[in-house]
């Protein structure tokens, strides 16, 4: 089929109104998909090719996909396909005058296709669908006095301190910059709503940001479940989701989802850190280290971290894994499996929230003498310190935990602004990690908010994805790109002392 056959099909399944003849059609939709994809991704690998143009048809592609498929489970297998594809073009552009040439005229193709079900176009409806941004009227959530921005958090329950934290880390953030005259005249707002840290209460609590209180866009959302609830929603309506606190792979596709953006490390990036510095500085057998997980997609990558270092290390032991079910601190039946197991292990790895890793700590502190744990950044790490410092000293002394931000005892000049920033905004709140991720997501932001004029969603996205070599004063440089909607890929090292005080370890 070729490439203008294809665009004639396209137009007829995304002409105004959709087509119902494709409605019960998956089958045309994921033969398309194997045809739109290359050139979706061949188009996104070039510079000269405005990237609004190139999302117009993707977001029109998964709309065709929401309508055709009959579940969910049917959705996600074609939006796997399509982004598989987006891939495989990109990967072999090579971003070349002739091939960039050519994937422009199958670009043009399909937008003059699209073009063809509308009666008439006006001259602003055609700059939107070359640009892919909004040319006029207001923009959601944007006045000439403010900029507001939802998250969605827990405000109760087991992890209602992290929630907390984040929340307060961007607050500072945005009222240090209100102080210094918002940006670009308008001050920020951040408006939050709770879910509980229940996935199944995630989309109203999105709802209840987008439809009632207009925000622009979301930012530091809590919870990788509740992200994979709230993604979807994001997506569906072009808003910002930007430096969710988690490092799961459902934030993180490849290629990556146009309006979600990461500042930190993944769960898999840390817990391979972690691995290679058990086996490699610490010289433990991989027979004697396990993973003690949470039930579910953050403890599914985290695992998968593991397994992916065993593989570079060119080790070919099985990975034990020892488990414990979502949001609660049900850890017996991991901390029984412990205790049995056959060779005596000598470290495990935690992915887990703070109280359910403080629990199994405490179990298994006098019953394995001289176990190694090692936490990943999202255990919390001032609620897991305070809770094993209730236990005693012993219960502290040597926990490990991985960080995706500098130590908050440290001086480099991100860390000083955030603690000026906290105790002006937050007197007496102690610097904490999480609040400190908060903050520098939140200065990520501003940057390219005030970069960004014109404001609106596709532009500021755009700015985003040239940011390159971003210098805030963290030790380490940032940047964004097409292909890459990750700021940092760089893991820190602490260990808890004896008084529960969290000090900087060399991880390599």
């Amino acid at each position: 089929m070729t490439v203008r056959w294809s665009a004639l099909i396209i137009g007829s399944l995304f002409g105004a109104p959709f087509s119902p003849a494709f409605a019960a059609a998956p089958d045309v939709v994921r033969d398309l998909a194997g045809r739109v994809g290359p050139i979706v991704g061949q188009a996104s690998a070039c510079p000269d090719v405005a990237q609004g143009r190139v999302q117009t048809i993707v977001d029109k592609f998964r709309e065709a996909i929401r309508q055709s498929s009959s579940n969910d489970s049917e959705r996600d297998q074609l939006t796997r396909s399509f982004n598989g594809y987006i891939a495989e073009g990109r990967s072999r552009t090579g971003a070349s005058p002739a091939n960039c040439a050519a994937a422009e005229q199958q670009l043009a193709d399909l937008e003059r296709s699209l073009s063809q079900p509308a009666a008439a176009s006006s001259p602003a409806s055609k700059a939107e669908a070359t640009t892919g941004a909004v040319t006029s009227g207001p923009v959601r959530g944007i006045t000439d006095r403010e900029i507001r921005f939802g998250m969605v958090l827990p405000f109760s329950g087991i992890r209602k301190e992290t929630g907390r934290q984040m929340r307060q880390g961007i607050e500072a953030a945005f009222a240090r910059a209100n102080d210094a005259g918002g940006v670009n005249g308008r001050t920020l707002r951040l408006v939050a709503a709770d879910d509980g840290y229940d996935p199944n209460r995630t989309l109203a609590a999105m709802t209840q940001l987008y439809d009632k209180e207009q925000v622009f866009g979301f930012i530091g959302n809590v919870g990788t479940a509740n992200s994979q609830v709230a993604i979807p929603y994001a997506l569906e309506r072009r808003a910002l989701y930007f430096a969710p606190n988690t490092g799961a792979a459902v934030v993180r596709r490849d290629p990556p989802d146009r309006y979600v953006f990461n500042y930190r490390a993944s769960y898999a990036e840390e817990t391979a850190a972690i691995v290679r510095y058990l086996v490699k500085m610490k010289r433990i057998s991989p027979k004697q280290i396990a993973v003690f997980t949470q039930q579910d997609a953050f403890g599914d990558d985290g695992f998968a971290g593991v397994a992916k270092a065993y593989r570079q290390l060119n080790i070919n032991d099985p990975v034990v894994r020892f488990t414990y079910p979502r949001a609660t601190m049900d850890v017996e039946e991991g901390v029984n499996q412990v205790k049995a197991h056959k060779p005596g292990l000598k470290a495990v790895i935690i992915v887990a929230t703070d109280r359910a890793a403080a629990k199994f700590i405490e179990k298994t502190r006098d019953a394995v003498p001289g176990l190694i744990y090692a936490n990943v950044s999202a255990v919390g790490s001032t609620s897991l310190a305070t809770e094993l410092k209730l236990l005693g000293p012993r219960f502290t002394n040597g926990v490990i935990v991985t960080q995706g931000v500098p130590a908050v005892s440290g001086y480099s000049s991100l860390v000083l602004d955030y603690k000026n920033a906290l105790a002006k905004y937050s007197p007496g709140e102690a610097p904490d990690y999480t609040s400190l991720e908060g903050y520098i997501a939140a200065t990520i932001l501003i940057q390219a908010l005030k970069q960004t004029n014109p404001l609106d969603t596709e532009r500021l996205v755009d700015t985003l994805e040239s940011m390159r070599s971003v210098d805030l004063g963290l030790g380490t440089t940032l940047a964004f790109g097409r292909a890459e909607h990750q700021a940092s890929h760089k893991i820190w090292g602490t260990a808890l002392d004896e008084t529960g005080t969290y000090q900087a370890i060399e991880l390599e």
